[in-house]
């Protein structure tokens, strides 16, 4: 087992899903110091992973993309395939590491000469891995253990390591120059994210808490403290951030689309509080360092929630009724109403926000 050196990770989804890794990546360096991690994810986390120190080489696959070169041209589709192929054989890997739950990663690890194929095997998909743990769903506990089983299939003695990374120092120079070029208050700076949940594509707004919402609490903490507010998120969710700029009778300072995925931990590594709902700038926002209070509707926040050790450090805000959590089984059960997450109340998340600040 120690002769393995180089391990490649497939993991692609989201962002949340991405930082969920970074605990397994850890024991992987703890157990081997000189190991040489890969990691195959979207093009969008790819700029997340090539920023840490600990992973060496990032190579990106993208459904979509791969999809849409496949419908263009067969034979276009077929130079990629060689392509990549071509790159991951070059690299060596001894294990590979399949978070993916599908049954082609594994079938493109055994292509690319990857002895070593332990996996998730959800419903059965994946029989081309060497070691399987079956799972039906992520439930009772969270989702980074569940990556931590695979690790755990190494003999290896698990460390309970944070998802926290290493901000590349010419980003972190760059927040820093960015707050103060922008006359923000470094030692009291708030950051809120309207948005989220872009994985979920158009049921995104089921995991959002209402932005008229966003705009009452934000007007309550501005009343209460002294501090400034960015309002951050995607370019797509650009749309909800200027709603509560018209919303709220205060100036705000909104950066949403303005800056890059480590552009942006960078100036959450510098916030002094994060108010966030379910979805990855909440994971970016831990892994960052800073104190979160995040706002959980259908997802249950004990399996996705914040991956830390210390709830003071991380408050989650839910509305208790009896058909909450929902979304079970990577589905999505089906409903109308969504109270969940509408029926959170603003005082409810300004109490979480109060006792974070004082």
């Amino acid at each position: 087992m120690m002769s393995h050196k180089r391990f490649l990770i497939i993991n692609p989804y989201g962002i949340g899903d991405v930082l969920f890794t970074m605990p397994m990546i850890k024991n992987i360096k703890a157990n081997v110091s000189d190991a040489f991690i890969g990691f195959i994810s979207n093009r969008r986390t790819a700029p997340l992973l090539e920023s840490l120190p600990e992973v060496n080489k990032v190579t990106i696959y993208d459904r979509d993309e791969f999809k849409a070169v496949s419908d263009r041209s067969k034979i276009e589709f077929l130079k990629l395939l060689k392509k990549t192929k071509s790159e991951l054989h070059d690299q060596r890997y001894d294990i590979l590491f399949d978070l993916s739950m599908t049954w082609y990663a594994s079938f493109y690890g055994k292509l690319v000469g990857i002895q070593e194929r332990v996996g998730l095997n959800y419903k059965n998909r994946s029989p081309f891995l060497t070691k399987k743990i079956f799972v039906n769903g992520y439930e009772g506990r969270h989702t980074a253990e569940y990556y931590l089983d695979l690790v755990r299939t190494m003999g290896w003695d698990i460390k309970p390591y944070s998802m926290q990374v290493t901000i590349p120092s010419r980003d972190e120079l760059w927040a820093q120059e960015f707050i103060k070029k922008n006359s923000l208050l470094s030692d009291k700076l708030l950051v809120v994210f309207p948005g989220g949940g872009e994985s979920w594509g158009q049921d995104a707004n089921f995991k959002r808490w209402p932005v008229e919402k966003y705009a009452q609490l934000i007007q309550k903490i501005i009343g209460d403290f002294n501090v400034s507010i960015i309002l951050m998120g995607s370019l797509r969710e650009e749309s909800l951030c200027k709603e509560i700029q018209n919303l709220v009778k205060w100036p705000l300072f909104n950066a949403c689309g303005t800056t890059s995925l480590v552009q942006t931990m960078a100036i959450l590594s510098k916030s002094r509080l994060v108010v966030v709902s379910d979805g990855g700038p909440l994971h970016m926002a831990v892994a960052a360092g800073t104190k979160t209070v995040s706002i959980f509707g259908p997802v249950d926040e004990n399996v996705y929630g914040p991956y830390a050790n210390t709830n003071s450090q991380h408050r989650v805000v839910t509305q208790r009724i009896a058909c909450r959590p929902c979304y079970r089984h990577f589905r999505r059960a089906a409903c109308e109403h969504i109270s969940c997450i509408k029926d959170i109340e603003v005082e409810q998340v300004f109490v979480a926000v109060k006792n974070s600040l004082t």
